[in-house]
């Protein structure tokens, strides 16, 4: 099942529930979805995450701005979201996973970052946000 079926079919179920907060937020996601499938794209995984973050930097946006009403609502598409992605990397599994690309180039400095990153892209593969992946990456090839 992919995906777009199980939104699909989580959206169902809301509007069974009577639950139109829910089922508004999941139906957003429904035609993010589908319009990315149209384009041929079919990467589900990075609309989500773009998406993700999307909402996570408006709900800090809006918290700025002191509109708490607009960040919960925010807060609350992001976290329905998350739900849909993988299981995010603890922080011990990226360390080693980092080390281990790092063995694996012969990185020995931040100019060799690129190549740590394009052997790590693969392995994470939506399982690790790209600034976090990099943080880990330039701190541990000492910059």
């Amino acid at each position: 099942m992919s995906v777009l079926e199980q939104v699909q079919g989580d959206v169902r179920a809301a509007m069974k529930a009577r639950d139109r907060e829910r089922a508004g937020a999941l139906r957003m996601v429904v035609d993010v979805l589908q319009k990315d499938a149209k384009l041929g794209k079919g990467d589900e995984v990075a609309v989500l995450q773009k998406e993700h973050k999307k909402r996570v930097e408006a709900a800090e946006a809006f918290e700025g701005a002191g509109r708490a009403e607009q960040a919960a609502a925010e807060r609350f598409e992001a976290e329905l979201i998350e739900a849909y992605l993988p299981q995010q990397l603890s922080d011990q599994e990226l360390n080693e996973l980092v080390e281990g690309a790092i063995a694996e180039t012969g990185a020995t400095g931040v100019k060799q970052m690129g190549q740590v990153m394009g052997s790590l892209k693969s392995k994470v593969e939506g399982r690790a946000d790209g600034k976090r992946l990099s943080t880990v990456v330039r701190a541990k090839l000492g910059a």
